[in-house]
């Protein structure tokens, strides 16, 4: 098992920069080995060495910032003594205010102790009735062991009456995590509450419409939401949310229906449209494009660009070519150029489209964004052409015009990993870190690659846990914490932490893992439950096609 990178000289050199603020402020050098022996541990994924290191350099400085940082990374590390150590030294300095409260409702948390979590997180919303009540959402959701745990405090919560009496947005967003930490009673008790306290409120059904969509009452939830649709006429924010529990039904007709009420702008055209192309529903679609087109004898550069887009999806491609070819200057003619390009090679019209490629990816007048994103689109184009040679030579031009660009070594790294060579996706994701040592999604990207292709899950976790530092709370990062503890065999954690990243974010691949996880333990029947949840989301999601070939189902 392959041991973490060494600190590299960017390593350093972020070290350094990170050092000199603490230098001014301690120019005896007290604290300055051990801060720079903290990043170091940052750097290779060492959490574990890095709350120690960092904690130690807060005592030598007596520095409140250093305290809190060797509290945050303690907390995401899981290493609760040295968290409390941390904490405490953080409250001498003289810290408070929100996040050292929630970090004491953490560490009450993770030490079992459910009353004294009540106790800190009710004061929370005691002393700042009008926003501690997201800080307590923060700590139930990423601070509690389990679901279970989470779910009985906030059951204690919604007993002691803490709530913001008439604040609907904290009623209903206690009343929402009730409904994702599957708590249906406890749900319908705040939905009871909050229909009595705020009557005739619509926010209030959409709560009813959400809890009953959970529940698998789609036929209910639509029924509601339809008694709720007039309002939305003289409501934007209302209409954003109806057509967002639309969503979630995966209805996504009445999703652009309810966009196209009340007044309409160019962005709401743009929603209907990708809403309607979900769907799949080209007949409305048609009207829609129908009565865009007609609406203006010259359709400024915005309108040009979606009716170029309206017409490719309905596969009026010349007439597409035409809209795009029509956008004037500005940044919609970037995009319109790179749209044209796709357009000509839908038209086997490939030498036309790669021609107009190589232009933008020689037009000095371009941003280089545009001739950048032109060899990254070359190389998809020639990967639909099955072309493996013109693929790999569009990505090596891109990076001779723009050396070590993330984006482009972004992209190769997943068309490596895509055709199963892992070993030049891991190089392009390491050549991205040299450059820029915290980049967050090379961080994950990398050490999920290594956690779900190959054995070296130590080197993947350490990688992993760089970017649950920088991010503690992305769904996404935490999914790959999850299924990287999964592979080391820690079973119960990875479980708590995929549970916890499908509570934040609804996504085919996280309840892939999940369920994966739960047909090896021999729970088959609720493994089944979020295959088919997975399903509903993406079908054709990568993960959940492996884990179904692999469990023949």
């Amino acid at each position: 098992m392959a041991s973490a990178a060494q600190p590299t000289a960017a390593d350093l050199a972020a070290a350094r920069a990170t050092i000199q603020a603490q230098a001014a402020k301690d120019p005896t050098g007290a604290s300055l080995e051990s801060l720079l022996a903290g990043e170091f541990a940052l750097q290779s994924g060492k959490l574990n060495d890095a709350a120690s290191a960092y904690l130690k350099a807060a005592r030598a400085a007596g520095d409140v910032v250093l305290a809190e940082r060797a509290t945050s990374i303690a907390l995401v590390a899981k290493q609760d003594t040295t968290a409390a150590e941390a904490l405490g030294l953080w409250r001498k300095l003289g810290g408070k205010g929100h996040s050292l409260a929630a970090a004491e409702a953490t560490l009450s948390l993770r030490r079992g102790d459910d009353r004294a979590a009540l106790r800190q997180l009710n004061d929370l919303m005691t002393a700042e009735p009008d926003t501690g009540w997201r800080q307590v959402l923060g700590v139930l959701t990423a601070g509690a062991k389990d679901q279970k745990q989470a779910g009985r405090v906030l059951e204690k919560i919604v007993d002691g009456g803490k709530i913001p009496q008439r604040n609907l947005m904290a009623w209903v967003a206690f009343g929402g995590l009730a409904q994702r930490l599957d708590q249906p009673k406890l749900t319908e008790r705040i939905v009871s509450e909050v229909v009595k306290r705020f009557p005739g409120e619509p926010r209030v059904g959409l709560l009813r419409v959400s809890q009953l969509r959970e529940d698998g009452k789609t036929e209910e939830a639509s029924q509601l939401l339809a008694t709720l649709l007039p309002l939305a006429d003289t409501d934007t924010n209302l209409r954003a949310l109806i057509a967002e529990q639309y969503e979630g039904l995966n209805d996504f007709q009445n999703v652009a229906a309810v966009l196209a009420r009340g007044p309409q702008d160019e962005q709401t055209y743009a929603l209907r449209a990708s809403y309607l192309a979900r769907a799949e529903d080209k007949p409305t679609l048609t009207k829609l494009y129908d009565e865009l087109r007609a609406d203006a004898a010259k359709p400024d550069p915005a309108r040009r660009l979606l009716l170029g887009q309206l017409a490719e999806f309905l596969e009026r491609n010349d007439e597409a070519l035409n809209w795009y070819q029509g956008v004037p200057g500005g940044s919609q003619r970037s995009i319109a150029r790179l749209r044209s390009a796709n357009v000509l090679h839908k038209l086997k019209r490939s030498d036309e489209a790669y021609a107009s490629l190589r232009a933008i990816q020689s037009d000095a007048s371009a941003d280089d964004d545009t001739r950048r994103d032109g060899y990254i689109l070359e190389a998809n184009l020639r990967a639909d052409d099955k072309n493996v040679a013109g693929e790999n030579d569009a990505f090596a031009r891109g990076l001779a015009a723009f050396p070590d660009e993330p984006e482009i070594l972004y992209a190769r790294a997943l068309s490596w990993e895509r055709r199963d060579d892992v070993a030049r996706a891991e190089a392009d994701f390491r050549r991205i870190l040299v450059a820029e040592p915290d980049s967050i999604a090379a961080l994950n990207a990398l050490g999920y690659t290594l956690a779900d292709r190959t054995t070296r899950y130590q080197e993947a976790f350490e990688l992993i846990e760089r970017a649950r530092t920088a991010e503690p709370d992305n769904a996404a990062i935490i999914d790959s914490y999850g299924w990287v503890l999964y592979r080391l065999g820690r079973v119960k954690e990875a479980e708590t932490e995929l549970r916890r990243a499908l509570t934040m974010q609804k996504d085919a691949e996280i309840a892939a893992h999940l369920a994966e996880l739960l047909w090896e333990t021999g729970r088959k029947d609720e493994a089944r439950k979020y295959f088919e949840q997975a399903r509903k989301i993406d079908a054709d999601n990568r993960s959940l096609q492996r884990a179904l070939k692999k469990y023949g189902l």
